[in-house]
């Protein structure tokens, strides 16, 4: 391809490029590095239309990424001593010039390449998932989820000690086998061209997954949007599914109806609640009132956003950087707990596939709410990590989910717990999910 020809790829074509290793690697035996646990890929390719996969992002892709740091037009500097306005221009320009001139994408391309990755076309859209198989008997099939403005790249630090527990202070009895969906709009899934791909409908998607991978029985798991996801498989109860564990939980069907109506109105909260309950109550209503215009943009007007999201990687990074500041344990300095690089792979990520204003689309497609949701009856796990944005009492927990198996709050991590404290996080997993594995 000359010069000439790739600066014209349309957006369509850059997507098949980045989609040619897998015509490449077709029906290869994909392995993941050694130092990932020893495990091995494996899936039933007769189950179903399974193609391996590889990432490879055409080098003018970088060329153009760098070009337009290069040439970032920045505004004027926030007039507060703090980020109460939103990124400060000091450290958005320190992460910028780092991106421009020393981060390395193909280091990110080598982590998902060292494992076993695939697309499966389901309600036709294509899925792109990874498939880490544990070495040892018995493991219990998983499907876990990210979230939003997170990626397959937040889960990545758990695969080693879900699938191989015994190098990571283990049991061979807690060993998962683990299918990590993006999700669709999100990574290297499929983009939707219609409406309709809601949290209901990635679920029954995920269901229809995990049968084709030859998993008759598993379980689910999830924070954010992956959370949201995992909700609505529990309440739809498919055959097989065993039950779930979320480290993020919907307020929605969990608040009291008195609370609910004290934050809507803006009235005190009730005098009835006790001090946890009260301290709950005043963090979402700080929440709500200065954390969640994200979300009512997106959730509104998801296109409008996504012509800055989609033409400037800058205004792509000010827009995820400020919810990793939020919501991370380590409140407003990610950096102390997720390197640069790090963060900077997920970005890409999102830069390279064009997936900005797609990703955001789930918030509008989740616009109608969830207040009536039923309580869900198949069995349910919690984690609540203290650097979550909403901690309810498991009295409240208990309102959404009937059959709460395990419910426990740990002393560290934020919202991205699997990418921020992978090693707790993966314990919290064993410990949720030993009452569903077979005596």
């Amino acid at each position: 391809m000359t010069a000439q020809e790739t600066t014209g790829v349309s957006a369509l074509s850059r997507r098949a490029l980045l989609l040619n290793g897998a015509a490449v690697a077709a029906f290869a035996v994909l392995r993941p590095a050694t130092a990932l646990a020893q495990v091995e890929a494996a899936t039933p390719l007769e189950a179903g239309d399974i193609r391996p996969f590889r990432v490879d992002v055409p080098a003018a892709e970088l060329v153009n990424l760098r070009q337009r740091l290069a040439a970032t037009r920045w505004p004027d500097p926030e007039t507060v001593d703090d980020r109460t306005q939103g990124v400060q221009l000091a450290k958005l320009q320190s992460i910028v010039r780092y991106w421009e001139t020393h981060y390395d994408w193909r280091k990110a391309e080598a982590k998902l390449n060292a494992l076993p990755q695939f697309l499966t076309n389901i309600d036709g859209l294509d899925i792109h998932f990874i498939h880490v198989r544990s070495r040892h008997e018995n493991a219990l099939p998983l499907i876990m989820t990210h979230g939003w403005p997170g990626s397959v790249f937040e889960l990545l630090k758990v695969i080693g000690p879900l699938t191989d527990p015994t190098a990571h202070g283990g049991t061979a009895e807690d060993a998962f086998h683990l299918v990590l969906p993006s999700i669709p709009g999100f990574g290297f899934s499929e983009k939707p061209k219609g409406t309709g791909w809601n949290p209901d409908r990635i679920a029954r998607a995920w269901d229809l997954l995990m049968k084709r991978l030859g998993y008759q029985k598993y379980v689910s798991q999830g924070g954010d949007w992956g959370a949201i996801i995992s909700d609505a498989m529990g309440r739809q109860a498919p055959p097989g599914l065993l039950g779930f564990h979320v480290n993020r939980i919907e307020r929605s069907t969990t608040i009291p109806p008195e609370v609910a109506r004290a934050l809507r109105s803006g009235d005190p909260a009730p005098a009835e609640l006790a001090a946890e309950e009260r301290a709950v109550f005043e963090e979402t209503r700080e929440f709500l009132t200065k954390g969640f215009g994200y979300a009512a943009i997106m959730g509104t007007r998801p296109q409008t956003i996504g012509y800055g999201l989609a033409d400037s990687p800058v205004g792509l990074a000010a827009w995820f950087y400020d919810k990793l500041a939020d919501w991370v344990f380590t409140r407003g300095e990610p950096e102390r707990t997720l390197s640069r690089d790090e963060i900077l792979d997920n970005i890409t990520l999102y830069w390279l596939t064009n997936t900005g204003t797609s990703s955001g689309r789930i918030y509008w497609e989740n616009s109608a709410g969830t207040s009536k949701l039923a309580p869900i009856a198949i069995p349910a796990a919690v984690t609540i990590f203290p650097g979550e944005v909403y901690r309810p009492p498991k009295s409240w927990a208990e309102r959404a989910y009937t059959k709460l198996i395990y419910y426990n709050r740990v002393d560290k991590g934020g919202h991205f717990a699997a990418w921020e404290e992978p090693e707790l996080f993966s314990a919290e997993l064993r410990a949720a999910f030993r009452p569903l594995r077979r005596p």
